[in-house]
This record gives structure tokens, sequence and C-alpha cells, in this order.
């Protein structure tokens, strides 16, 4: 009888699931904080708070009973567990239809865990699964996301996006506060004293409270880079260099004439070879290229420019006007090595594999390494590690599974097609690099509309290769266009027709972060409307600005928003017009800004705010411009003079707000001070609605004072 009172204690709770209103759908909220204890050790409080007439249950719950309040934390390697979740005392009663001692509460309830952080700075993030009732109903069970924000050892906030800023060694090293710039200027030099000295304890004790808040941190970053280098090695593995050899290579293993655990052996031993020599290959890169180097490879128009000729020299390759070779020794040498046998022997396969195959897989390995030699230390390594282990997980797989070999596709002409499109591919994302330099120092030669319509035919030529219309000069003849070609085709030319209307003011979220930006094109259509009286009735006009800005003649902010480029003419406009400053750290090179720009700024509601609440100010840390002598500012830092409006900004950023992050916004009165915790990298539009209007309240209390 204990079981059917069980089962039926189920089957209420499953119908009362159907029959809740929408209104009390989710009776119970949630409000997360952290604690900062001793040395890296936080205590971290998750707080619900429960209508009146409903509650939710323990964390201790038998089995057969209704769901019980559970915390999932993501993995991460930075943050070590104390112990479980603690909870108070739950009221406990007796319930007929479970037949069981149910523990639940009422009213606010305070959950704490105990952590330790191993590193500088880290985000946790995770879920709290839970299930409320009342007398006569329960909610299904609910998922509550959290994040926290942590910084253990003292050190610079976790960066978004690559970093632009140079002396980033000595940044993580600086543990203290540090003063204000301090410009060669006398009147500089008081100005930003005096401001200091009002703000010093009100922002120290905001970016102390908490750091910025996060959309995109490292580990997810990393992990975003590993599978697209993953995925690169997946598409190396269809060149004719490489897939030829997988039946040929898993072959001599398998027909060796000692045992089959040996052959298998052996063919691990293949396989994580060449794991190994390409990580070692990305270990040196970030070695060679490390992050200090990072602002040199990110902006300046010497590796930006090579970047791009290499691209347009791996393209040229695959389109057949000649093979990327080694000399013929560094084959031949480890061809002979590998005749040895045993282990060594299938070391030196690998090596071999790697060598022949390397005027198919040199442009993509290439690639990878340019892409991402102008981030973080480990993005190197991580992407040969990705693009190995595709590479190398074919040759084990057959080794392990032979019977599979007879289900591979034959060698071909298809396998040519491969490298031509992948060609069409190289020429397309090395414009990316031409881009940077081109905004960078504003040679204004790949503004907009030249960057899509390059893309535009690029894609174009690539669609009617695929349908057979082009011919390169290894391709086989094209008798019939298959359904993979076809479908292939279909997909180039709707991306084709997607771009064209960004050639007259379309913004193209989706390609956001890979194009120059909207305020570079000529001739933009919304604009034009707008300026003519027309336009969206629910967009409002910018108000006039206090003084003509610097920089305004190649500094533009998006969506048509006037604003400024210096903080300082930011801050007096701010204190004539009695209005909270926006300050916008950006970058030319800078994906997460443009994507940010495209996704959130453009939403009504924002661009509203952001025009008649705010003076905006965006401050470009990678601009190239030298601005005059008598605002150059040596740096706290580094103690170098910053004579340029991305070094003086960057600087500024670092010593200030002890990040090098973009994008970075920061809300400030027109005092300077702080009015709430910055945030950064966060598609979504309601959080940063939020962020915009506690700035305002904070901002509005203020001067009520």
């Amino acid at each position: 009888m204990k079981f059917n009172k069980k089962v039926l204690g189920i089957l209420v709770l499953l119908l009362s699931f159907f029959s809740l209103k929408a209104q009390v759908q989710n009776p119970v909220s949630w409000t997360f904080s952290q604690k900062s204890l001793t040395g890296n050790e936080f205590e971290l409080t998750f707080i619900a708070t429960v209508e009146p007439g409903w509650h939710m249950y323990s964390q201790f719950i038998g089995d057969g009973g209704p769901i019980a309040t559970s915390f999932k934390f993501e993995k991460n390697p930075a943050v070590q567990m104390e112990g479980k979740v603690s909870e108070p005392k739950p009221t406990e009663e007796y319930d007929k239809n479970f037949a069981m001692t149910l523990k639940y509460f009422s009213g606010r309830i305070v959950f704490k865990q105990k952590i330790k952080v191993n590193a500088a700075s880290t985000i946790l993030k995770g879920t709290v699964e839970y299930m409320s009732c009342d007398d006569h109903q329960c909610t299904p069970p609910q998922e509550t996301d959290y994040s926290f924000s942590l910084k253990g050892i003292a050190g610079i906030t976790t960066a978004v996006a690559p970093t632009t800023i140079a002396g980033k060694d000595k940044v993580v090293a600086a543990n203290e506060q540090k003063p204000p710039t301090t410009s060669t200027s006398l009147d500089s030099v008081k100005k930003i004293t005096s401001s200091d000295t009002v703000t010093k304890a009100t922002n120290a004790a905001i970016l102390k409270s908490t750091n910025a808040t996060s959309g995109s941190d490292d580990s997810t970053s990393m992990w975003g880079w590993f599978i697209k280098a993953f995925l690169a090695g997946l598409v190396a593995i269809l060149t004719p260099c490489v897939f030829p050899m997988i039946p040929m290579t898993v072959s001599f293993f398998m027909n060796d004439a000692k045992s089959k655990a040996k052959a298998k052996m052996e063919a691990l031993v293949y396989g994580f070879s060449i794991i190994l020599i390409y990580t070692v290959i990305g270990t040196i890169v970030a070695l060679t290229l490390g992050a200090n180097f990072a602002n040199f490879l990110s902006t300046h128009w010497i590796p930006n420019v090579f970047f791009f000729l290499i691209f347009l020299f791996f393209a040229a390759s695959f389109f057949g006007l000649f093979e990327i070779t080694l000399p013929s020794w560094m084959v031949t040498k480890a061809d002979q090595s590998a005749d040895k046998g045993g282990l060594a022997g299938a070391f030196f396969m690998a090596f071999t594999l790697v060598l022949v195959s390397f005027s198919c897989t040199g442009p993509i390995v290439g690639s990878i390494l340019v892409a991402s030699a102008g981030g973080k230390v480990l993005m190197p390594i991580i992407g040969m590690l990705g693009f190995s282990l595709a590479f190398a997980l074919p040759f084990m797989l057959f080794a392990f599974f032979p019977s599979l070999l007879s289900n591979l596709p034959k060698s071909g002409g298809w396998l040519n097609a491969v490298k031509v499109v992948l060609g069409f591919l190289e020429l397309a994302l090395g414009l990316k690099f031409l881009s940077i330099a081109d905004q960078t120092y504003h040679w204004h030669i790949l503004d907009r509309e030249v960057y899509l319509a390059l893309w535009i035919v690029i894609f174009t030529l690539m669609g009617i290769y695929l349908l057979g219309k082009i011919k390169f000069a290894h391709d086989s003849e094209v008798k019939y266009v298959s359904v993979g070609r076809l479908f292939l085709s279909i997909i180039t030319f709707s991306f084709v027709i997607y771009m064209i209307p960004g050639m007259f003011g379309a913004p193209l979220k989706a390609l956001s972060g890979y194009l120059p930006p909207e305020s570079s094109l000529d001739f933009d259509l919304n604009r034009i409307i707008a300026e003519n009286g027309g336009g969206n009735s629910n967009t409002s006009e910018n108000k006039e600005l206090c003084e003509t800005p610097k920089y305004a003649d190649f500094l533009h902010l998006p969506h048509n928003l006037k604003g400024y480029f210096d903080y300082e003419q930011a801050l007096r406009c701010a204190k004539q017009q009695n209005k909270p400053l926006f300050v916008d750290f950006t970058g030319h090179g800078c994906v997460n800004c443009r994507e940010m720009e495209a996704n959130v700024w453009s939403d009504p509601q924002v661009l509203k705010k952001l025009k008649e609440q705010f003076v905006v100010v965006a401050l470009y840390v990678d601009d190239r411009k030298e601005i005059p002598e008598n605002e150059w500012v040596t740096s706290t830092v580094d103690g170098k003079v910053k004579k340029t409006i991305g070094k003086k900004f960057a600087d500024f950023q670092i010593t200030r707000f002890k990040t090098n992050s973009q994008p970075y916004y920061v809300l400030l009165d027109n005092n300077g001070e702080l009015l709430r915790k910055p945030t950064a990298y966060d598609l979504k539009i309601e959080n940063f609605i939020k962020f915009l209007d506690e700035g305002l309240a904070e901002y509005k209390k203020r001067s009520a004072k």
C-alpha cells in the first residue's frame, strides 16, 4: 500500500503541472552574491524568495518524493569546492500522498557554498533546479542560471577579446591601485589629479566589490577555438594529400607480421605522434609570439598586411598555381627512420605524414596559427591540439576497426574540389587582416562596401565553381552536378543574396564581427533617410554636442550616434548637460565590439537611452593616430610615454579600471565617479538595458542630494 501511495502522490504532482495558471508558473525568485573570506576563499550565497502560500523543497529528499532542490556547478579547474551547499533547517512534515516525511522551506531561504579560487580571475557558472508547491498545485521543475565573477590572486580582469594593450605582463603583476595617468601638460595634470582625488575611494570600492560581468569568459572562448580548429582538422583529412593515405597507412599496420595487439599499439603511437608533432608546433609559436607580442600582431599594419599576403599565397596554392613543398631531404630522412619499425618507426611514420601532406595541410595549419597568434598564449597550442586530434582520429579509428575502410568513398576529382573551395575561403578570410590595418591606420581602401563587394564576388565565383561552370588546372570534368554540390551551391548563393543589402546599409548582424563598421559605408540608405526626416519614428534624435569632437574626422560612432572620442572632452560635456557619461572602451580589431554594436546597441530602447540620456564617448585603445605633444601621457604602469590615441586610452583603462578587455562599458557621473559596476561582452539586450537603467537611477539619486 505504501508503494501505491507514492505512485498516487507523483500522479497528483503530474496532474497539477497541467493545471497551473500563467501568473503562478514560478513563485520563486533568486538572487546571488559572493563574499571574499581570506586569501582565495569565497562564500557564495544563493537566496530564494518564495511567494506567500508556496514552499520549495530541501536538497535532501528521499527517493520517491518530489523534486529536491539541487545546485549544479559547471566544471572549472580554477575553482575548488569546499564541502557541500549548506541550507537552513527546513520544516519537516509527514506527507500522506508520498508516505514519507518531506523537508521544505517557505519565505526567504539562504543557501551557502564555500569555494577556493586558484587563479587570478575566473567565472563560475551553474544552475539551480527546484520545484515549488502550494496546498493545491505544484510547478514543474524550474531551472535558474547563475554566474559568479571571482578574483583570486590579485591581477587584472580576464579579457573578453584578444588583448590589444602593450605591456600586458606588467599589468598582470600590478597588485595595487595605480594612480591616474600623468600628462606632460600642466593643465591635464591638474584635471586628472583633481578628478582622481574625488573618485579614487568610490571607484575602488565599486571595482573591488565585483569584477565586470562578462558574457564570454576565457574557458568559453578557448573551447570555441578548439572546436573550430578540430573542424579544420576534419577538413584537412578530405584533401588529396591526406585522404588516399588513410587506407594505405592502416593497411600497413594491420598487415604487420606481428600480433594484432602490437599492430594496434603502433597505430596508437602513430596517432598520438601526429598530435604531439602539431602541438609542439603550436607551443613553439606560443613561446615565440607570446602575449607580449599580441599588441603588435593585432593592430600594426606590417603583420596584418603580411598575414593578408600569406592567405593570398595559400589561396593561390589551393587553386593549383603551385604546390607548397618541403625540401626533399627532410621527407627522405623521415621516411628512412620510419623503415626501422617498432614504436620509434611509428613516430617517424607520423612525422613523414606531416611532411608529405604539408602541401595541403600547410595552408590550413598556417591559417590557424596566424588567426591565433594575436591572441592569448594558449591559443596556438589549443588550436594545434584541436586540429591534430581530428587529423589523427581516422588513422587510429580505422586501425582498430579495419572493416570500416570498405565504407570510405573512393578518391577522385572531388578531393581537388575540396582544395579549391578552401582556396575561396582563404581568399575571403584573408581580407579580415587587411581590414584591421585599414581601420587602424585610416587608409580607407577597404571600407564596408568595398569589403562586401569583394566577398560577394568571391562567394559568387565559389557557387559557380560548385555548379561545375568554372574549371581549374587539376580539376576533373564535371559531367553532372551531384546532390552534395547542389546543396553547397544553394547555401553559397543564399549567403551572397544575404550580403547584397549590406551594400546599402543593412546591418548584417550575423557578420558584424567580420565586417568593417557601418560608419565606413559611403552609401548608407538608412542614414540618408534619417537625414531627410524619414526613418523610424520611435528613434529619437541626438541632442547637440557641447563642442566639436576631437578625431571625428576619422573616428565614428555606430547608428548615427553623436558623441566624443576623448575622455576629458566628454566629461566636460557631461557636466555642462548634467548627464551621466557612457564610456565605451573599444578597438578597430575588436570582433566582440562590432557584435555588441550590431546586436545590442541597435535595439530601439538601447539606442534611445544612449541618444537622449547619456553623453557617449568611444575610446579606441588600438588606434595608431599620433596626438599632439601636449596630450602625451606618461604611463604609471610601464613608465613609457604614450603618443597615440590608442596607447593613451589603453593606459587610461588599465590604470583606472584594472582591465584591458574590449568591449568594456563604464557608467560615470559628471564628476568621473563610477555609477555601478562596469560590464563587458553580453549579447542579452535586457541585461544591457538593466545596466543603463541602474546607472541612470544611481545618477538621479546622487543628483538629488
